[in-house]
């Protein structure tokens, strides 16, 4: 009988989510392994060769650890429940004119919820990943907290994960850097871990050319949406055609197929008008953004304004602000200076310290300048990009 109990563990295949079932492991915990495929590559209609956590050499790398060691390992088919969720908001939310991020939402709609689904089927107590982040308990509540590698940290994409989950939820990386952890692998003989590459692509869409997915996934999309208008911050004065508003993204420079005689950022998406905005870098800032969709991981509630840390997207160092919740589903951010390049469909997370308060979904972005805001105020009463 195991020392700690039966835990299932994600194993992707790649060195980190392999040396949480390989620590658990030595810890005396009862590991079964479980490799999830959420896409058929085949099916994207993409160039590149099968890479990355989905990929059959992945699912083979996770089985060779569970095999080397002892425990049971199996693959679990999730390509149905992902494609009907995840991929399909990632189209419609483009679709919308907003920017998705279905990396987190896979996370903490899916891999969460199957796993936890498998865990009781196989009678396993816990689960576990490996992501670099902490949990702990406190006030009869689960806080994510970010692990010690800062370059690593990915408490980011852990906001959305409900108290529920989390109190089942094990993070055997958040106090090890990525350095130890291939050192570790090396101590132990998984040398093909340290020197297997790292994927950054969204697994559905492996030769990173989201358009030409937007265009397949969507027959007659390029010839619905092609032929609207750049139009200049501020003024509204035309400057060209562009290919169709999906196609585009706030804070993009490159590929915008002309020349302005000077640095040009998409700053506005307008599906209405099919108009996408463009102006100069300062033009990219605005000072405040409603989210919704939310999940409070540190308070059931945000009972005033509340200082904290917010970040708009993974890499995002984060920036001081002022959170007031407007309702149960609704926070408006004020952060303290400007920030460049806030994109609606993008998630945002607010942190007190280290700890993770919680997170959702940007509806919108605006300068404070335009309107009078207030704690009261709903989103249709702000002027809002």
């Amino acid at each position: 009988m195991s020392k700690h109990g039966r835990i299932l563990v994600a194993m992707s295949g790649g060195i980190d989510s392999s040396l949480a079932a390989v620590m658990l492991h030595e810890e005396g915990y009862e590991v079964i392994g479980m490799t999830m495929k959420t896409w058929d590559y085949a099916s994207s209609g993409g160039t590149k060769k099968e890479t990355g956590c989905c990929s059959l050499d992945s699912i083979n790398d996770a089985r060779n650890i569970a095999v080397s060691l002892g425990f049971p390992h199996y693959i679990l088919d999730i390509r149905e429940e992902f494609g009907d969720y995840v991929i399909d908001h990632f189209t419609g939310e483009y679709l919308e004119g907003r920017t998705p991020n279905p990396c987190v939402l896979c996370n903490t709609h899916i891999k969460w919820d199957a796993l936890l689904r498998r865990a009781d089927r196989l009678d396993c107590e816990s689960i576990a990943t490996g992501h670099y982040a902490h949990i702990r308990e406190e006030n009869g509540r689960h806080i994510i907290s970010k692990g010690v590698d800062t370059l690593k940290d990915q408490s980011y994409v852990l906001w959305g994960v409900s108290q529920e989950s989390l109190s089942r939820t094990k993070l055997p990386l958040g106090h090890l850097r990525k350095s130890e952890i291939r050192e570790m692998a090396k101590e132990r003989g998984f040398i093909e871990l340290v020197t297997k590459s790292e994927s950054y692509e969204i697994c559905f869409v492996p030769d990173n050319d989201y358009r030409g997915f937007l265009k397949r996934r969507v027959p007659g999309l390029e010839t619905e949406v092609a032929g609207g208008n750049f139009v200049l911050e501020g003024t509204g004065k035309v400057l060209g055609k562009h290919q169709g508003y999906p196609f585009y993204t706030i804070g993009q420079r490159k590929g915008l197929g002309m020349a302005f005689g000077q640095p040009m950022f998409v700053t506005e998406i307008r599906k209405e008008t099919n108009e996408v905005v463009l102006g100069v870098d300062k033009d990219l800032y605005r000072d405040g953004m409603l989210v919704s969709k939310l999940n409070l991981q540190k308070y059931d509630h945000i009972a005033g304004p509340l200082e904290t840390v917010t970040k708009v997207r993974y890499k995002d160092a984060g920036t001081p602000a002022t959170i007031s919740q407007l309702s149960d589903d609704k926070i408006e951010v004020l952060f303290h200076e400007g920030v460049s390049a806030i994109a609606p469909g993008q998630a945002a997370v607010f942190y007190e310290g280290d700890d993770v308060i919680g997170g959702g979904w940007i509806m919108k972005s605006f300068r404070q300048s335009d309107a009078s805001q207030s704690q009261h105020q709903t989103g249709d009463q702000v002027a809002l990009v």
